[in-house]
């Protein structure tokens, strides 16, 4: 259940007022809870005009006369170079609709994995180098490599936002209990990368905005193991984190690339 402090209202029609009217919108990470929620509110929203999904399986995204998707692994080579050849035939074609995406969403992310026996560290000897490494090709070089496929299109002289889910628990001055290692440090990896990419298209383009979004602790299967410790009123449904991040990375100003916020719009400590 949402946090009462901020009332779960629909999505205003000006939300987006910084892109333009129909704009082009990317989600990557999309069968996931929170990427599914993401693109549910923006197909719904009349600002926007297209959404480009995709993830490794997308056969549980709904169709939609206004939605593409894609089949891609976004942590390997093929994946992002799939990605790289789908948007130019999607957006760079002769087609007059054609446009570039004007609001990335980056939804991928791994904490635990059951298959590959993947689950947050208590102590220094439960740390792996099998689970270091995976956690940081999702949370942090998957999103940073997405960034550099963009990165031609983020440079261009107009108003775009790319946003990339992120967690507290990567804030270096905020880690007061411990454990959870690679998580942790993926997240902290995420975060400065993206922080760098963010000086070097501010350079090009003063109109763009790269910002990591901690969504807070949400009901899908991420936290599910954990969710006996969350406290009451802490743990949100999907639809309210979707809203909430998407009103924040929409109000937050230029100036504020390549900051930290969290789903209430309050910034977080590296």
């Amino acid at each position: 259940m949402a946090d009462s402090r901020l009332e779960d209202q629909p999505l205003a029609a000006d939300t987006f007022a910084r892109l333009p009217q129909g704009f082009c919108a990317l989600v990557t990470g999309a069968s996931g809870g929170i990427g599914r929620a993401l693109i549910a509110e923006l197909l719904a929203h009349p600002h926007c005009g297209k959404v480009l999904a995709v993830s490794r399986d997308v056969s549980c995204l709904a169709a939609h006369p206004e939605l593409e998707t894609l089949e891609a692994d976004l942590t390997t080579e093929q994946g992002t170079a799939s990605l790289e050849e789908w948007l130019a035939q999607q957006l760079d074609g002769e087609s007059e609709t054609g446009q570039p995406p004007a609001l990335i969403l980056n939804a991928l992310g791994l904490l635990h994995d059951e298959r590959e026996q993947l689950w947050p560290e208590k102590r220094l000897e439960d740390l792996s180098l099998a689970a270091l490494t995976r956690l940081h090709q999702v949370n942090a070089f998957a999103p940073a490599l997405l960034l550099g496929m963009l990165a031609p299109r983020l440079r261009r002289r107009t108003p775009v936002i790319f946003a990339s889910l992120s967690a507290r628990v990567g804030s270096i001055s905020d880690n007061r209990s411990g454990g959870w290692y690679a998580y942790r440090a993926s997240k902290a990896s995420h975060n400065m990368l993206l922080k760098t990419a963010a000086i070097e298209i501010a350079r090009r383009n003063p109109e763009a905005l790269l910002v990591a979004l901690h969504p807070g602790t949400t009901d899908t299967g991420l936290s599910t193991p954990f969710q006996a410790r969350v406290p009451e009123g802490k743990l949100f449904t999907t639809g309210f984190v979707a809203r909430r991040l998407l009103r924040v990375a929409s109000e937050l100003p230029p100036i504020a690339s390549g900051g930290f916020y969290d789903w209430a719009g309050q910034a977080i400590e590296w």
